[in-house]
């Protein structure tokens, strides 16, 4: 780009130089443009731990919701759905969302590849899409969250709803940094009671179980399915921290 001079427009090079700055003692220091705006570091950056967490609530959360699968295909079918669909699926979309975010960094994360790969419009419509995905997505763990809690009914249950919905988002504008600890505390209270029970369970374990179909119900492949691709999807959600990460 040139200005009305026909030189070289100072905005579009400023990015691309370095300059010297002028000491107090008459020496030269080479400054990027990029120093003037430093990387926020320390406290604001995310760790490990939480950043796992973080990942693990943006993919599955848990087990809970996977019965249906039980459901539609069976114990045994669930069991391998579970063990073999996140190396067929899981792994291939966390390498490729793990390389674009450490090649193009930034919260913006999927909506900056799609405006870097396809221009503007593209990246404008994959983050509407994207951000409708996830209200209508999110807006069903409180409920979900409601329904196992067998004793909860009526003005209890819609208190239960309203209330986690509050909670999560007021944690929510305290910053990334807090949401990944308290990711971090969440993560081990919605694990412990899965813990407890496997413990319990590996005594009286009967492989011969599994085989088990629920009576009354052919096998539902396309629930099945969609079950284990919503329980281990959402990897490139990941790539929104992408500016908060070393």
């Amino acid at each position: 780009m040139t200005n009305q001079q026909g030189g070289i427009s100072s905005q579009t090079t400023a990015p691309l130089l370095r300059s010297h700055q002028q000491q107090e003692d008459g020496t030269t220091t080479n400054v990027h443009a990029d120093d003037h705006h430093p990387h926020p570091r320390g406290n604001n950056k995310l760790t490990v731990l939480p950043l796992v967490f973080l990942i693990y609530f943006e993919v599955a959360g848990g087990p809970y919701g996977a019965e249906r699968a039980v459901q539609a295909a069976g114990p045994l079918f669930t069991l391998l759905g579970f063990l073999v669909f996140p190396f067929l699926w899981g792994v291939p979309e966390s390498l490729v969302t793990a390389e674009l975010a450490a090649a193009i960094p930034g919260n913006g994360g999927f909506v900056l590849w799609a405006d870097r790969a396809f221009g503007p419009l593209a990246g404008s419509l994959l983050g509407t899409w994207k951000y409708l995905s996830c209200v209508v997505n999110v807006a069903a763990y409180p409920a979900l969250v409601a329904d196992y809690l067998d004793q909860v009914g009526g003005v209890a249950r819609t208190c239960t709803v309203v209330g986690m919905t509050v909670v999560l988002s007021l944690v929510s504008y305290a910053g990334l940094s807090v949401v990944g600890w308290g990711a971090v505390a969440l993560g081990f209270v919605s694990l412990a009671p899965f813990v407890l029970m496997t413990a319990m369970a590996v005594p009286k374990l009967q492989p011969r179980r599994w085989t088990t179909q629920v009576q009354g119900r052919n096998k539902d492949w396309r629930l099945f399915f969609n079950i284990l691709f919503w329980n281990l999807n959402y990897w490139d959600s990941a790539s929104t921290m992408a500016g908060e990460v070393e």
